[in-house]
Parts: C-alpha cells; structure tokens; sequence
C-alpha cells in the first residue's frame, strides 16, 4: 500500500471564461469508482443543455483506476488533459467534470488541451488538497481508571482516536503509523503499568 496520497480537501466548483465560452469545472473526493461516476452522471444532470461534460477520475491509492471522457470534444483534447493534471497533481481518490457551454470562438486541440486542464488545475488550486497518511489500526482495552488520563495522554501526542467505548472495560480505536507500533508499544505499557492491551487490526488511511 501507497504509504500516502493526496486528495481534493473538499467537494466544489470553479469556472472560467475563455474566448467566450464557459468552463464550469466541479472536483469532488470520491472512494469508488462508483461514486466517481455518481458524481458525473450527477453533474450532467445540473448541465443538460452544455456542450459537452467531460471528465477524469482517479481511484486507489497507487491509481489503479483512471479514466477519462472528452464527451464529444475532439479525440484527447479534453479528458486526456484533465486525467493529466490530476496526476500530475498526484491526486488521488478524486473526480472531475468540466462543463463547457461553447461561446461561438473555436479554440483549436492546443487550446482545448490548455483550457481544460488549466481550469482543473485552477479548481485544485481554489479548493485546495490534503494529504492522506497510511495508519494501522489498533484497539486498546483498558481498566476504567485508568482510561480517562490514558485517553487525554493519547489525543495530547496527536494520535488518530477513532472511537471509545465504555463497557467491562474500555476499549479505545486508534491509528498509528506502522513505523510507530513498537515504540508506542513500549509507550503504553509504561503509561498504565502494563495494565492496557493492544491489539492490532488492519490498515486504513487518515488525515496526516
């Protein structure tokens, strides 16, 4: 697994007008693919009457899946160079659509090739992006007297506390860097006298 990626900060929208036509560029995070194209299918919604709704999305941490469409703009002058930007940006996670409703001034394949990734590139630069870190998960049982200060220690170093729960005992999730896990090992064992027990789970990622 990709130790990190980088991923849109938030869902949104940018345009821009280039020799008279409009170009409406909506980024938005997306897990799946399906949710990539649930987003696409979502916008062409709201622009029935555009020219054309093209799009790129890239899914997977390693970007396993990448795809594009210039919706009827000539062959790679759209969605090629949007997909380009994106990875050049090492987005992740990420769909774009660019809406153009056409002005009348036709811009030829290189001014195409400019308008359509420049203004996904502009939509990264107004959203903004933030960088995701790979984190083992790991649960932690504790005694109840000891799990309030325990909690405090954990959330003062900066670590991921994903979820508490109180029951016979109280079971605190985390994330923690794999590089951490034997030196945070140690770490809780001094901390409550070798009273916790961690248990460690599977991999999944969060905000660094």
């Amino acid at each position: 697994m990709q130790e990190q990626y980088r991923t849109v900060a938030r869902a949104g929208v940018h345009e821009t007008e280039i020799n008279r036509s409009r170009f409406i560029c909506a980024l938005a995070p997306a897990a799946t693919e399906q949710e990539a194209q649930d987003f696409v299918a979502r916008i062409r919604r709201e622009h029935p009457t555009a020219t054309h709704n093209c799009f790129a999305y890239v899914i997977g941490a390693d970007a396993s899946v990448q795809k594009a469409s210039d919706d009827g703009e000539p062959g790679g002058t759209a969605g090629v160079p949007m997909l380009q930007m994106l990875m050049r940006r090492e987005m992740r996670y990420v769909a774009a659509v660019v809406t153009r409703y056409y002005g009348g001034v036709k811009l030829g394949a290189g001014g195409l090739i400019r308008a359509y990734g420049g203004v996904v590139g502009e939509a990264l630069d107004e959203l903004g992006t933030i960088t995701r870190q790979r984190f083992r998960l790991a649960t932690i049982t504790v005694g109840h007297q000891r799990a309030g200060r325990l909690e405090n220690d954990l959330r003062a170093t900066g670590l991921a506390v994903r979820e508490v729960r109180y029951a016979e005992a109280v079971i605190i999730e985390i994330g923690l860097p794999d590089s951490d896990v034997e030196s945070f090992r140690s770490w809780l064992a001094d901390a409550t006298a070798g009273e916790a027990l961690l248990e460690l789970g599977g991999e999944a990622y969060g905000d660094a």
